[in-house]
């Protein structure tokens, strides 16, 4: 997409919502190509023509996104304009499906970066921990280059075993060792004229990897069995989830491949460390994992809070499942929230708890808590309830306001956080 094309009546009574999210789309080179996204009232009834992605906007006391049936058009209802929440599900509703999404400015700037590197021909080195989306920014880059007509291939290097990935990535002819009963032509050639994706490539063997040098070099493969080499026109791609340059210096990944695959490497932060991220992709998590045509859970306040507020250890794929748990735990109600988020262990809450302004008693949980359901939903509760007490100065008056409960009940779960043996300020009214 080129942008947004917003209607009058959208501009006038969206105005708030509108402006936050061009500024971030007009960032994002996931949304700088193709058709604009579409962004009108409901009370408009405006048409949009069929297969353009279109947002519908309309203000409610409670908000819900959803995805209709089929399409990249959605209906995003929502209460406050300037909430973190809101631009979130803009977001997630306005990228395209299979498209990095990203809110944190360094994100923004690595995928601008490689929307450059999509229109070269050079290889790229993709660095980054498991699970932080390095598979996702490939694709976005085949789907910018010249290629994106021609197929893309991923083969994770360390999922084969290391007597058949010469054969899968080479191929083999028919004969060539026992149980070749016929043919293969192997991803290089069936990436040919596209993109090959060398996932954990770390994982590969030394003898392989001298092998893979020479076809990145000469642009061809010697198939299993053959004589003569078969040229090959493929982009290749790289990932690696573990520090190449110490593989090289101890010997167990080729320095003349390192450089070679190096030409311009990305590094991929961990979701910890772009927290700004982590509500549109929760929100693009939800939308994905819900039936199309029906709202989707919102993820209230407290929610997002506590997942920013987690280690995520597992990075992004960690935070699918505990949005698709959080989906299973709030089904039947239309708001996610503290209660029904339990990540993948309870012992990273344990970090960083903030304290309270007014308080000088953080947040402090026993190490004999254990895993029933009950510890982990209160541990959960007390996290979220002490970031938003942080975030009003400690005022239990304000945080009860935003938390939609009454004061007293805010004194009661701090009263028995503490009965528990989790260590909470008290706040100030």
């Amino acid at each position: 997409m080129t942008g947004m094309e917003f209607s009058s009546a959208a501009n006038a009574l969206h105005a708030p919502l509108l402006h936050r999210a061009q500024a971030v789309l007009g960032m994002s080179p996931v949304t700088a190509s193709g058709e604009s996204l579409a962004v009108c009232d409901i009370e408009e009834g405006r048409s949009v023509p069929a297969g353009r992605a279109a947002i519908t906007l309309a203000r409610a006391s409670h908000p819900s996104l959803t995805r209709r049936e089929g399409t990249g058009r959605h209906v995003l209802a929502y209460s406050d304009p300037v909430s973190e929440a809101s631009l979130a599900a803009f977001l997630a509703a306005a990228t395209p499906d299979g498209m990095p999404i990203a809110l944190d400015a360094e994100s923004l700037s690595i995928l601008a970066l490689a929307e450059r590197l999509a229109a070269s021909e050079i290889p790229v080195l993709i660095n980054g921990p498991t699970g932080t989306g390095k598979e996702v920014l490939s694709r976005f880059i085949h789907a910018r280059s010249p290629r994106k007509d021609k197929p893309f291939v991923a083969v994770n290097c360390a999922a084969m075993p290391e007597t058949m990935l010469e054969a899968m990535l080479f191929g083999h002819q028919k004969g060539a060792f026992t149980g070749a009963t016929g043919a293969s032509e192997g991803f290089f050639r069936a990436a040919d004229g596209g993109t090959l994706l060398l996932d954990e490539i770390a994982e590969m063997p030394l003898q392989l990897q001298a092998k893979l040098l020479r076809a990145l070099q000469e642009g061809e493969v010697v198939p299993i069995g053959a004589t003569q080499p078969i040229k090959v026109d493929v982009r290749v791609i790289a990932c690696a989830n573990r520090d190449l340059p110490l593989e090289v210096q101890e010997g167990r990944f080729r320095a003349d491949l390192y450089y070679r695959l190096n030409v311009f490497p990305l590094a991929l932060k961990p979701l910890r460390d772009r927290p700004e991220d982590i509500a549109p992709l929760a929100f693009a998590m939800v939308l994905r994992h819900s039936p199309q045509g029906l709202p989707a859970p919102w993820l209230s306040d407290a929610a997002i809070a506590m997942l920013k507020h987690h280690g995520w250890a597992g990075n992004v794929r960690e935070l699918e499942n505990v949005v698709r748990r959080a989906l299973l735990l709030a089904q039947g109600t239309a708001m996610i929230g503290p209660e029904h988020i339990h990540f993948d262990s309870a012992a990273r809450l344990v970090e960083a708890a903030p304290s309270v302004a007014g308080g000088d008693i953080p947040v402090s949980i026993p190490a004999s808590g254990g895993r029933k359901l009950s510890n982990i939903v209160q541990i959960h509760e007390a996290r979220a309830i002490m970031e938003v007490l942080s975030s009003v100065g400690g005022s239990r008056v304000e945080a009860a306001r935003q938390l939609g409960i009454s004061e007293r009940t805010l004194r009661y779960r701090l009263a028995s956080f503490r009965e528990a043996g989790i260590a909470v300020a008290g706040g100030r009214r």
